[in-house]
């Protein structure tokens, strides 16, 4: 099948189980999975012009809403923490998409840096997963009692059919103003600054729109490693965010399109929707599956991506 846009010949298989495959995974922990998806176009299927970056948008488009459903669905939507990355995302990504057009057509020396500042959150990540805990320190933390309440489900055969629809924990919101935002997820109290959440949700759009990912490969991970929030709980805030900021970088880059004839920078329309309707599929049973699978393999998940992630954008300075 061939693709006009992208000026590539692949079946039509291809991208729709490469959209699956990222979704089910990445869901889990927040991430779409579309840092992933970029090298793929990119280094498997030869798809390299500045829309490239669209259409890997167009994917987290397609594909985030059914796993952000069955977040809301399942009481684990934190909504203010939601609201508070769109704030600062949707005006980083516009920045972002006009950097990547204007300045940064090969963004190699800027993308190094970026993976230098990845690398350090990942790895600190990674040494806080290998750290074992201090003696006496209590390691039935919201995550580990949220994880023996699903496991409790699971014994009986009659409450694995209704595991659905049992009234699991859900987020509590106790306060929200300017200044702190405070929930509540079985048992145990978070709190984050509104501000602060704010500035860094902007960076991350500008990242985003720059390099055609809606953000989450870098929200989640960070909002576990420095904020020390649950995964449970900040999975489908940082899908939400990404799906907005995606949806936004979208419309810019088909609206920016005629003022630049000489570039390719509107989105494959049809290969993102066979990526988006695989990572449909594949976002839907990841965010179902999320509460069976164990805290620190969810964390590897982040943490590997996180990685591998700022990985390729160092070594690209020496390719």
């Amino acid at each position: 099948m061939y693709f006009p846009v992208a000026e590539i010949e692949t079946a039509p298989w291809v991208p729709f189980l490469a959209g699956f495959t990222v979704a089910f995974v990445c869901s889990m922990g927040g991430v779409s999975g579309a840092n992933l998806l970029l090298p793929f176009q990119v280094s498997v299927l030869g798809f390299t012009t500045p829309a490239v970056s669209a259409t890997n948008h167009l994917f987290n488009v397609v594909a985030i809403p059914s796993g952000v459903y069955r977040y809301i669905r399942e009481g684990r939507m934190v909504w203010p923490l939601t609201w508070m990355v769109i704030a600062g995302t949707i005006p980083g990504v516009f920045v972002g998409v006009i950097a990547r057009v204007h300045y940064l057509p090969d963004p190699t020396n800027f993308k190094f840096f970026a993976g230098l500042v990845l690398l350090y959150i990942g790895l600190m990540m990674v040494r806080s997963l290998l750290k074992k805990p201090a003696p006496g320190a209590d390691k039935r933390t919201a995550e580990r009692r949220f994880q023996e309440l699903v496991g409790q489900y699971r014994k009986s055969s009659e409450a694995a059919l209704e595991v659905g629809k049992a009234p699991l924990p859900k987020t509590e919101v106790k306060q929200f103003s300017p200044t702190r935002m405070e929930y509540t997820f079985y048992g145990e109290t978070y709190a984050v600054q509104p501000m602060v959440i704010f500035g860094f949700s902007a960076l991350v759009g500008v990242v985003g729109g720059i390099y055609g990912i809606g953000g989450g490969a870098i929200i989640a991970p960070v909002f576990v490693a420095l904020f020390h929030l649950p995964v449970y709980t900040i999975a489908g805030a940082c899908l939400m965010g990404t799906f907005l900021t995606s949806l936004t970088a979208v419309v810019f880059y088909q609206a920016i399109a005629p003022f630049y004839p000489h570039l390719v920078v509107a989105p494959d329309w049809l290969l993102g929707l066979l990526f988006g309707f695989g990572g449909m599929v594949g976002m839907y049973l990841g965010a179902r599956a999320q509460k069976f699978v164990p805290a620190q393999i969810i964390k590897w998940i982040l943490a590997l991506i996180l990685v591998s992630t700022a990985l390729r954008y160092v070594l690209e300075m020496f390719l």
